[in-house]
């Protein structure tokens, strides 16, 4: 007989099912755990660094509006690792640019700082959620992967079955829960990966309408300097 299709009850634990699998459903486990590891990791490293934006764009921008000297605020805050402080560096480094010379274009200068300050909130909200990425791709191909190594599994058991001529519940058991277990493990990875995907993206828009928000705001303010100017 095989030796997968002789396990006892004591044998059915979950690392005795890896340790007994096939070499292909093994790999298949092993790759759905390292990636339910990098899962969890991104899923507290992205909610640690997007709690500390949040608080830190609406600490900035409280500031911003209760200085009274732009210039100085840019000279203390612009160089800060922060979406907020780098969509405002975008606008005063256009507005600089765009009134550096003896005449002033007002409708062409406001076109460009909204330009300026708009990429920057894109570029900003790119660079926040680059590892979402890899959260959708766990979370729509974990429970393939699973699959794939259930379907391999029940072959293999299926296998077992006919060389052993016997398909009595003891020895179909261990085969299809060790199938089965590769399902349950890509579950494991999806579900969180899934969860977290959809949580972060809601907390990335929300992070990219406060920023566009105070770009509009941080415009106004321009576009009222330019009012003023001759």
């Amino acid at each position: 007989m095989n030796p997968v299709f002789n396990m006892d009850a004591a044998t059915m634990s979950p690392v005795a099912l890896f340790l007994q699998a096939d070499w292909v459903v093994k790999f298949v486990m092993g790759g759905l755990l390292a990636a339910s590891v990098w899962t969890w990791a991104i899923i507290i490293g992205f909610s640690v660094r997007l709690k500390r934006t949040r608080k830190e764009m609406t600490k900035f921008e409280r500031d911003f509006w209760k200085a009274d000297d732009i210039d100085a605020f840019h000279k203390a805050e612009a160089e800060r690792d922060l979406p907020s402080a780098r969509v405002f560096a975008a606008g005063v480094r256009e507005w600089r640019h765009s009134t550096a010379g003896g005449q002033i274009d007002k409708g062409g200068t406001r076109e460009r700082l909204a330009t300026a300050m708009g990429a920057a909130a894109a570029s900003e909200i790119d660079r926040l959620s680059d590892r979402l990425n890899i959260l959708a791709t766990v979370g729509s191909v974990a429970p393939f992967v699973g699959l794939f190594g259930t379907v391999w599994g029940i072959m293999r058991s299926f296998t077992g079955i006919a060389s052993a001529q016997n398909s009595s519940l003891a020895v179909v058991a261990p085969g299809i829960a060790e199938a089965l277990f590769a399902t349950a493990i890509g579950l494991f990875a999806a579900i969180p990966a899934v969860i977290a995907y959809n949580r972060f993206s809601h907390g990335v828009n929300r992070i990219e309408a406060a920023l566009n928000r105070f770009a509009d705001g941080f415009h106004t303010t321009l576009s009222r300097q330019l009012d003023t100017s001759r």
